[in-house]
């Protein structure tokens, strides 16, 4: 068990290595990089890890969240698509942190394109999000990955109340019940715009999803594919009634209430009315 402790990068460090680096942040890559050690300490803590967690961590960046995430378990598996900061990250790790370099494992992918063998059987998911695509990634992982048992995100504050939303919200919606899919969601916190550089327009949230340990409907890709396209159509014209919404899934509005009806499901409600339990009650496979 190391217990070995990590020199945090603070805003001196972050610029100086994005200098030797020539590393400009992008809007594309969605990169904003995290530079003060008390926020990345409360992250970790947030995440509530054990020393044998094994945590993933996506978009790594110069490496800050991923020397606070060393200092709490003994492995991390960092995946990065930007080839400069994926050959720096391990020099880092070493200078900062040498105790702990061999626990660091980097993958240098676009996360989306990650599979289980880029990275074994993660039992958390530890990160600051590239804000431009954090649902595709965040929900990628969740379907890849049925080990997790844990996921600490940071991402836009506004998806963060999203995602952590629930029924009947203005802004309950698609993520809101994919995630909840896998467990329940909630808001972990909020980050200000001044532990960034570049400092975003928005500030930042913490959503916290603790995985179904016994799940209470499949979590396989059946029930996947037969609960996701009802979500879909549901929310797709926010408006409608469910039966309307879910006519052309069904075949006719007519269809549409039967099935509804079946499931115990008011089919004049809209689909923001509906939790998770109740898109799998009429996808049937509870």
């Amino acid at each position: 068990m190391t217990e070995a402790k990590a020199a945090l990068l603070g805003p001196v460090e972050i610029r100086e290595l994005a200098a030797r680096l020539d590393v400009t942040p992008t809007k594309k890559l969605g990169q904003n990089f995290l530079h003060d050690p008390n926020t990345i300490r409360r992250i970790v803590a947030a995440a509530d890890l054990d020393r044998s967690d094994r945590v993933v961590e996506v978009g790594p960046g110069l490496g800050s969240l991923t020397l606070g995430l060393l200092e709490a378990v003994d492995e991390v598996t960092a995946v990065e698509i930007d080839p400069r900061l994926a050959a720096q990250l391990p020099h880092t790790v070493a200078e900062r942190a040498p105790e702990l370099a061999g626990n660091l494992k980097l993958v240098e992918k676009d996360a989306l394109r990650v599979t289980a063998s880029d990275v074994g059987e993660p039992t958390a998911l530890v990160a600051n999000l590239p804000y431009n695509v954090s649902v595709p990634v965040l929900l990628h992982f969740l379907e890849t990955f049925p080990s997790l048992r844990r996921v600490l995100v940071m991402v836009q504050l506004e998806v963060a109340e999203r995602l952590a939303a629930q029924p009947g919200s203005k802004v309950y919606g698609v993520p809101s019940v994919k995630a909840a899919f896998y467990g329940p969601v909630r808001q972990a916190g909020t980050i200000g715009k001044n532990v960034f550089w570049p400092a975003p327009n928005i500030e930042s949230g913490l959503v916290r999803i603790d995985c179904f340990a016994d799940a209470p409907w499949p979590i396989t890709d059946a029930s996947r594919k037969a609960v996701f396209p009802l979500v879909d159509a549901a929310f797709a014209q926010r408006r409608k009634t469910l039966r309307a919404a879910l006519s052309g899934h069904y075949g006719s509005g007519a269809a549409a209430e039967e099935a509804l009806v079946a499931a115990g499901i008011d089919p004049t409600l809209r689909g923001e009315k509906l939790g998770v339990a109740d898109f799998v009650r009429l996808a049937g496979v509870a």
